[in-house]
């Protein structure tokens, strides 16, 4: 442990546009306003905040631009070990969506290889128990997360943010796309999570934003 570097922090953030039933997603918004809002903030010294990127609400519609930034991520990972020596730099991608029912924000476990889509997704596609991944066995197959959902709970919990673990994510897009990222973050040595917030009519967008930049600010101290 001694002869370890110092750990930097990377975090690549992604939401959703709009979709059936939610005109404006909370998440659009969350994701392309962070950068002003975390360097208004001041990041922490070991965290460094990545690409910022609004999916599809689509299932495979989203997938192609997912992978860019993962693989964006790992290139990123590559190139500054390289030019920092010994500083270890520690992945995440922390993936936003809306459950417009919610009351609090859900920090997702895990994701299930399996796609009910409730409503067509904005490209038309409404799969029913399909496997998200074939190749993985059936729909019952789950992926979880390596972050300490129960731990970040906790510590948002102790500064005032109304916020639970969760064990489900659904079967949309968000467990769509969590399923896919959970997947890429365990044959990549990275780590992912999905999160869940209410609608701004809920919790109002000011809160939020502090709820988002509080959960960075824990990832970092992660380390």
């Amino acid at each position: 442990m001694g002869s370890e570097g110092p750990s930097v922090v990377t975090v690549h953030v992604t939401g959703f546009k709009k979709f059936h039933g939610v005109a404006e997603n909370p998440t659009e918004k969350i994701v392309s306003n962070l950068k002003s809002f975390m360097e208004k903030r001041g990041l922490p010294k070991n965290l460094v905040l990545g690409s910022c990127t609004v999916l599809e609400t689509a299932g495979q519609g989203a997938l192609g631009t997912l992978q860019k930034v993962l693989e964006s991520a790992i290139t990123d990972r590559e190139n500054g070990s390289s030019a920092q020596g010994q500083v270890i730099w520690n992945i995440f991608q922390i993936h936003f969506g809306v459950n417009s029912g919610a009351v609090r924000f859900a920090l997702e476990n895990q994701a299930v290889n399996e796609a009910t889509f409730r409503c067509p997704d904005e490209l038309g596609w409404k799969p029913q128990r399909v496997p998200i991944v074939p190749s993985d066995g059936s729909i019952s197959r789950t992926r979880e997360t390596t972050l300490p959902v129960n731990e970040l709970t906790k510590s948002l919990r102790k500064i005032g943010h109304d916020v639970m673990p969760s064990d489900d994510a659904g079967r949309f897009v968000c467990n769509y796309v969590y399923y896919h990222s959970l997947r890429f973050a365990e044959q990549h040595g990275i780590k992912s999570l999905f999160v869940h917030v209410p609608l701004f009519v809920t919790i109002d967008k000011e809160v939020q934003m502090h709820f988002v930049a509080s959960l960075l600010e824990a990832l970092a101290g992660l380390n």
